[in-house]
């Protein structure tokens, strides 16, 4: 009965796992991200070329390297969602030691390319940036130290957790990556409000949130000039911003039409930070939607299967994953509009960079692993059956 009610899939003994894992993988929020990544592949072949011709490399280069990184991140993704949870766990909290290990050392081994923030090493043939993987990292082990919380005799895990968090956003503060920084915290304030975390925690740290975005303002010169251009009455035609919005504006709702569009000769960060800026110009409101459209998808399918689920380690860190991947999106694109100010974030699948798209794709598998199918009722048949007895 209860298998008809919930939707749960009985065990088969001896089942291969590739049977397995195709009959109980949520197949929309799978074929919403091989769409995105179709889409990032198709506004790539637009916004890339021109950057391609300044730094001489063939026209399609850019492309050609997002294929291969975007095939690696799918691969990762495929894999990852086919282990159990407390194999996800530990291989999550292998992969967050190690990148927590490699933020820490960008201050001395670090490079900026030029942009006046140090998040990448240097690879010669690839740049690598530790936060992209250390956010899938930080969530599954900060949701196994909430859900440890709760055990009888268990570890204070909240306060690890906050305090985990608290010394990854100082790291990045240093950086600067302002942007990424408020995206762990909204992470970790997602997993405890979900773990039941009261509504005055939560507001004292929107209040320390301010707090810390004043010395920000008050003692960076890169933040601060963001801020002043995004809170200026008048936007400068010739920065980023000015090029986004006018290209959005000339977009309309059907675009200026395939290769036609203008912006990816003017903007330096067409093909990654400003990626829907060259979508709406060339395609039109309407491939905005469905971007849209595919990323809500994403989201609600998981935290819909994620409700059902027993486990609370289950539940916390399914629900940091999905909606860590729904933020980053609505900043990239909030940015881009002119809703919140730059904070050099990607659209994630969409846009070009290898540590972002291979990050996304472990992501998104550990988010696949933890909403397959299984044989168990939902937490309300807990709550029922307590009652029945």
């Amino acid at each position: 009965m209860t298998e008809m009610v919930y939707g749960a899939v009985p065990v088969r003994d001896g089942e291969p796992i590739l049977p397995k894992w195709w009959r109980t993988v949520d197949k929309w929020t799978m074929s919403c991200i091989l769409i995105l990544f179709a889409v990032g592949l198709l506004l790539g072949l637009a916004a890339s070329p021109p950057l391609a011709a300044k730094n001489g490399f063939e026209p399609f280069h850019y492309v050609q390297r997002q294929a291969f990184f975007g095939t690696v991140a799918l691969l990762a993704m495929m894999i990852t969602s086919m282990m159990s949870p407390l194999l996800v766990r530990r291989l999550a909290v292998l992969g967050f030691l190690v990148a927590f290990v490699a933020m820490a050392m960008l201050p001395f081994f670090g490079t900026d390319f030029g942009k006046g923030a140090v998040r990448w090493y240097g690879l010669g043939f690839a740049s690598l940036q530790p936060s992209e993987f250390l956010k899938p990292g930080f969530v599954v082990v900060a949701a196994w130290l909430m859900a440890a919380s709760a055990d009888v005799n268990g570890p204070p895990g909240k306060t690890w957790s906050f305090a985990l968090c608290i010394s990854i956003v100082l790291m990045l503060a240093m950086q600067p990556d302002f942007g990424q920084a408020c995206l762990v915290l909204f992470a970790w304030g997602v997993m405890y409000f979900v773990a039941g975390a009261p509504m005055v925690l939560l507001v004292g740290m929107a209040m320390l949130a301010i707090v810390g975005g004043t010395i920000a303002y008050s003692n960076s010169e890169h933040f601060a000039r963001r801020i002043d251009g995004f809170l200026s009455a008048d936007i400068d035609p010739t920065t980023q911003l000015g090029y986004a919005a006018n290209a959005i504006r000339e977009g309309g709702l059907f675009g200026v039409g395939v290769g036609e569009g203008q912006v990816k000769w003017s903007l330096p960060d067409a093909h990654t930070d400003f990626i829907i800026a060259v979508a709406a110009e060339e395609y039109g409101l309407i491939i905005v939607l469905v971007i849209i459209a595919l990323y809500t998808t994403v989201v609600t399918r998981s935290l819909m299967r994620l409700v059902r689920e027993r486990d609370p380690f289950i539940r916390l860190a399914g629900t940091g994953l999905a909606c860590t991947l729904g933020v980053q999106a609505m900043i990239n694109m909030g940015v881009a509009v002119r809703l919140l100010p730059a904070k050099g974030m990607t659209l994630p699948f969409v846009s070009y960079g290898g540590s972002s798209v291979i990050a996304s794709g472990i992501a998104v598998g550990m988010l696949l692993a933890f909403t397959r199918t299984r044989p168990q009722g939902g937490i309300s048949d807990l709550l029922t059956r307590g009652r029945s007895g």
